[in-house]
């Protein structure tokens, strides 16, 4: 099925900041600029751990690529490598994705993967992205994010791919699509994905503000389904994934593909020039300048 869901089937970047908070009509949320830094090193640390029990058919897909699982092209790799031995595997009906760092889910797009980077190597990591949003949206599997901390931009974006969202009733983390935040616009198919979750009005509203939601928000705009305190998100999804595996494959399968198959298709159609045009963007002089004023910003923030 999630070879059905494929066949068939400018730009986000994101980081863990401080947050200001502001109010409106859709509640208390949550702003803040997007961009996260991961810090080199020469470790060769598996950044992605998973744990399959063949007695219920679920596996733990946990990301632990230190400090704030950033979205870098090497993680990417080994989530998209991962996902598809558990996709490949017959005893494996579910995953629960989730992350073994504190207070952080995945802070989203590592920014040393777009700045100063050649034209090749900005596509590579573009199509990387779109690849592991396509495996998770268009997953066989059942799918649900054990949401243990913060999750701005890619991080958002991994989230929503999923069946079923679960985050940890702390109303210090924060959860939303934020890229207008730095004047960067989400891609289509981050908008679509943000739409078919919560409706058009609170995506259109979300997007252009570039808004980040508390737990408590995300739950009240259905961003996330379910908040349980932070010892009891992996328990609780683990209790869900139950309920969803009760359903026969074939029908939940195919009920799946219908609903994401008009979305699926059209990044598949475009895909090429999803990654023209972020490359195209991405490269400008003005953008890098940009880019390298928040390094130093960010770098200035640790010290």
């Amino acid at each position: 099925m999630a070879n059905t869901l494929r066949k068939s089937a400018k730009f986000a970047f994101s980081g863990v900041l401080s947050r200001v908070s502001i109010h409106n009509g859709h509640g208390r949320v949550s702003v803040s600029p997007c961009f996260s830094l991961q810090q080199r090193n020469s470790s060769t640390k598996a950044k992605v751990k998973v744990d399959l029990d063949s007695s219920t058919g679920v596996a733990v897909l946990g990301m632990e690529s230190s400090p704030v699982n950033s979205l870098s092209l090497d993680f990417l790799t080994e989530f998209c490598i991962s996902l598809e031995k558990l996709e490949m595997d017959k005893s494996c009906r579910g995953v629960i994705i989730t992350s073994t760092l504190p207070k952080v889910f995945s802070a989203g797009l590592d920014i040393m993967e777009m700045y100063g980077k050649s034209p090749e190597r900005c596509g590579e990591f573009w199509k990387a992205v779109q690849e592991m949003w396509l495996k998770v949206y268009g997953s066989d599997m059942v799918t649900i994010a054990a949401i243990n901390g913060s999750s701005p931009a890619g991080g958002c974006l991994m989230a929503l791919a999923c069946d079923y969202r679960i985050m940890a009733d702390n109303p210090r983390y924060s959860i939303g699509l934020n890229e207008t935040q730095l004047g960067i616009v989400a891609p289509f198919w981050f908008k679509d994905t943000m739409i078919n979750t919560v409706g058009n009005r609170t995506a259109e509203v979300a997007l252009q503000l570039g808004l980040l939601y508390s737990a408590p928000d995300a739950l009240k705009i259905g961003l996330v389904d379910q908040l349980v305190p932070q010892d009891q998100v992996l328990t609780a999804a683990q209790e869900n994934m139950a309920k969803w595996l009760a359903i026969p494959d074939p029908a939940r399968q195919i009920t799946k593909s219908m609903m994401r198959k008009q979305t699926i298709d059209r990044l598949l159609s475009n895909r090429e020039t999803d990654i023209t045009n972020f490359v195209s963007f991405i490269t400008k002089e003005s953008i890098q300048r940009s880019l390298r004023m928040y390094l130093e910003m960010l770098k200035g923030r640790k010290a």
